[in-house]
């Protein structure tokens, strides 16, 4: 479809800044391209693959890095090229042949596999072959690739699963390994990326049994310290590349609060809307025929804007706006991607399936309904439109929790703040162990394991074997004794990748479908009788919760309601592993036990957020045993804040609940990855204490990160509570959408005075 002219995006973005809820508006300068040469030419084979142009700076730091041995980071922008970094290498070490190198390359969904098959493929390069390995390869076609490709493109989940356990049937592909590149590398993050760092620790010491030693290659949006994050999940020392020399047009971004059209002089507060008002914008951009992609933050959210700004446009531009998201066929998919290249689509409404790195070609604005949770993701969303260096615009809406309200009423914050690290834990047991004994069931574990889990291993082992896991004995090609697999099958089957252990409920329809998992630490919160339960944008009830056999029995519901727990929790401290002052008051990290008991729940209107009702239910309790940091409040704290014992609880859970939700400003996590508890007096601490705690068995590494960053938390947990202009506590503030308590008692002018004199203030 031929675009007519449109009026230019600084236009649109000066019409807008009359609005009452234009925050900010940010300009950026567009960026010229910087180019190097590589240190050592490449073959002839492969030198037609270079562009025209040449390489960018930081595509040659790159292959000077891989050609040379050494692992790598490789963290920038979005259309920057990453993917030429590592398909340069690996068709030199192919194309040099007779014995053709081999690579493995990971990817967390099967669209960017595909995306990178054909851009691989179409490289030409003799000798390359290139397959997908998922799980919808037939047999047939495993079997062909096992015999033939020398590029395979698969997930983690595979290599886990499918492959590590063989290795025998896969032992050319690894005797021959010689690049392994893991893409996304940002979502490698809690548990799934201490499973993964497990998954890759196993890869490694089945490629040395096979004499390979692989290069590992991480590509990543930008997150800080990616090197750090990739050298804990491969185990080896990795160089970051950082430093973007690819081209980037001028990019206009605005903030946007749906709120701050009331300025305070209404009788009634002004009902908002953060969707309502993406579609408003996106139906304007759609009509001053800028192409828009929207970002929403759930399933049901991208069909209800799209159904929005459908009405807001003619019949003759409406469908030139379509939804993407996860549960369509995949053929509805590669519709709407084809629509988008062609530029048949004038605005696209989706969920994070299209973050990652599929090319949707010349997008012009992108809106992102609500902040995305991390500076990485939203950079990355924002990086969907602009991909061909022409000007762009981009749209923050800020939704009404605390991360969204504080970002866009700190606008250098946003733009100026490093990105946050993603921490895992490859110390957490309830992760280490399984895998171990996956390990030993590929080979037996002797002392000579001890490089990949250096000082954890004998302790892992001896834990094993008493608990008749792995048993000793002599193996016939090994020196020494050995610790094998004492069970019947594969361990590997028991283990999700994305959760905690294998202690997991499984969430099933009466006709045995599976609908996903849930660890068990957080079953009865989550999938308790009558609960309402979301996967992927998509509204089930639970009907019944079977514990014995670990399955809840869901059927499907409209969505029209949703379900809060009530809950009561009680924490011990095991161990208190670091400690130092701040403030006034005394931070502590370390090991913590949390029980939980679910007594019932409360039902909700999804749309008015009335409630409905309440529901006993009689469940047992739950342990949770996590890393977690809290801090230590004594009564001269108290006493210099101006509470006395009515109002002290109210402060100490307005104050946790505000630094749960700022706290992924420091950490690339989500408020529902850490839990938190607040009392007046905790017996081990002999004061009122507030506990912020990993939601994962073992600990997932946040809680070391919260630690870390307190001096910036906890003055941030302040700020976005006496920012807030509402007057006892809303959800831009103190209140909770995860609340056991149903958000009773808070008190926000309590916890500012509290938080004021833990500071000093």
């Amino acid at each position: 479809m031929a675009r007519s002219p449109s009026p230019s995006l600084d236009t649109f973005v000066a019409a807008l800044q009359s609005d009452k809820r234009v925050v900010h508006v940010e300009r950026s300068p567009a960026r010229r391209a910087r180019f190097a040469s590589l240190a050592d030419p490449l073959s002839e084979t492969v030198m037609g693959i270079i562009p025209d142009q040449g390489l960018w700076s930081h595509q040659a730091e790159s292959i000077d890095h891989i050609r040379a041995g050494r692992s790598v980071a490789i963290a920038t922008g979005t259309a920057s090229g990453k993917s030429l970094c590592f398909q340069l290498p690996i068709a030199e070490a192919i194309a040099a042949g007779p014995l053709p190198a081999t690579a493995l390359l990971l990817f967390p969904t099967k669209a960017l596999a595909q995306d990178q098959l054909r851009s691989l493929t179409a490289l030409n390069v003799p000798g390359l072959v290139a397959a997908t390995h998922d799980g919808d390869s037939s047999p047939e076609a495993r079997k062909w690739t096992r015999t033939h490709a020398n590029v395979l493109l698969t997930n983690p989940e595979m290599l886990h699963m499918s492959m590590l356990p063989v290795h025998a049937n896969w032992g050319t592909f690894f005797k021959r390994l010689r690049y392994v590149v893991i893409d996304e590398l940002h979502m490698l993050r809690g548990m799934f990326g201490s499973n993964v760092a497990q998954v890759l620790r196993r890869l490694r010491r089945i490629c040395a049994h096979y004499g390979s030693d692989p290069v590992f290659i991480f590509t990543s949006a930008t997150i800080g310290d990616p090197a750090a994050l990739a050298s804990t999940l491969c185990g080896l020392p990795v160089e970051s590349v950082i430093d973007d020399g690819s081209p980037r047009g001028e990019r206009l971004f605005v903030l946007w609060d749906p709120d701050g059209i009331n300025d305070g002089t209404e009788e009634e507060p002004r009902s908002v809307s953060s969707s309502r008002d993406t579609a408003e914008i996106m139906g304007a951009l759609v009509k001053d025929n800028h192409r828009t992609i929207a970002f929403c933050r759930s399933r049901k959210g991208t069909e209800l804007v799209t159904a929005d700004v459908k009405r807001r446009l003619s019949k003759r531009l409406s469908p030139t706006v379509r939804s993407y998201r996860g549960g369509y066929l995949t053929t509805e998919r590669r519709e709407i991607e084809k629509e988008l290249f062609d530029g048949t689509l004038r605005g696209v409404v989706a969920t994070t399936a299209l973050e990652l790195g599929i090319d949707v070609g010349g997008l012009d604005a992108c809106i992102l309904n609500g902040f995305p949770g991390t500076i990485a993701s939203m950079w990355q969303q924002v990086g969907r439109a602009g991909r061909a260096s022409q000007q762009s615009l981009a749209v923050l809406v800020a939704g009404d929790d605390q991360l969204d309200q504080w970002f866009v009423h700190n606008p250098t914050e946003l733009f100026q703040r490093s990105p946050e690290p993603a921490v895992i834990n490859i110390a957490n047991p309830y992760v280490l162990n399984p895998h171990l004994a996956c390990a030993a069931f590929e080979l037996p574990l002797t002392d000579a394991d001890e490089v990949w889990w250096p000082d954890v291993l004998d302790d892992s082992i001896r834990d094993l074997v008493q608990n008749d896991i792995l048993k000793i004995r002599q193996p016939t090609d090994r020196a020494g004794l050995g610790a094998v697999w004492a069970g019947r099958g594969r361990p590997a089957n028991g283990i999700g990748l994305r959760s905690a252990n294998a202690n997991e409920f499984r969430i099933a329809t009466t006709d045995g479908s599976i609908i996903g998992t849930v660890d068990g630490s957080r079953a009865f919160r989550l999938v308790h009788p009558g609960s309402i339960y979301l996967h992927q944008g998509t509204a089930w009830k639970v009907t019944e919760l079977d514990i014995d056999d670990h399955v809840a029995i869901v059927e499907p519901h409209d969505g029209g309601e949703y379900t809060q727990p009530r809950a009561v929790t009680d924490i011990r401290i095991l161990t208190t592993d670091a400690e130092r002052p701040i403030g006034a008051a005394d931070l502590c990290l370390g090991t913590v036990e949390v029980e939980t008991t679910v007594i019932g729940y409360r039902r909700f209107d999804t749309f008015t957020r009335e409630q409905l009702g309440t529901h006993d239910l009689l469940l047992p309790s739950s342990r949770l045993v996590t890393r977690g940091f809290w801090y230590v409040i004594g009564d001269h704290v108290t006493s210099a804040a101006g509470l006395g014992p009515a109002e002290l609880p109210g402060a100490l859970h307005a104050a946790e609940h505000a630094g749960i939700g700022i706290l992924p400003l420091f950490a690339i996590c989500d408020r529902w990855d850490v839990g938190g508890v607040s009392t007046p007096y905790l017996p081990e601490t002999g004061a009122a204490t507030i506990v912020i705690h990993d939601a994962f068995p073992g600990g997932a590494g946040v809680a070391e990160l919260g630690f870390a960053a307190a001096d910036r938390h906890l003055p941030a947990t302040l700020e976005v509570i006496e920012s807030c202009a509402c007057a006892n506590g809303c959800p831009s503030c103190i209140q909770s959408p995860k609340c056991g308590n149903g958000n009773e008692p808070l008190d926000k002018a309590a916890a500012v005075s509290l938080l004021q004199a833990m500071l000093s203030r």
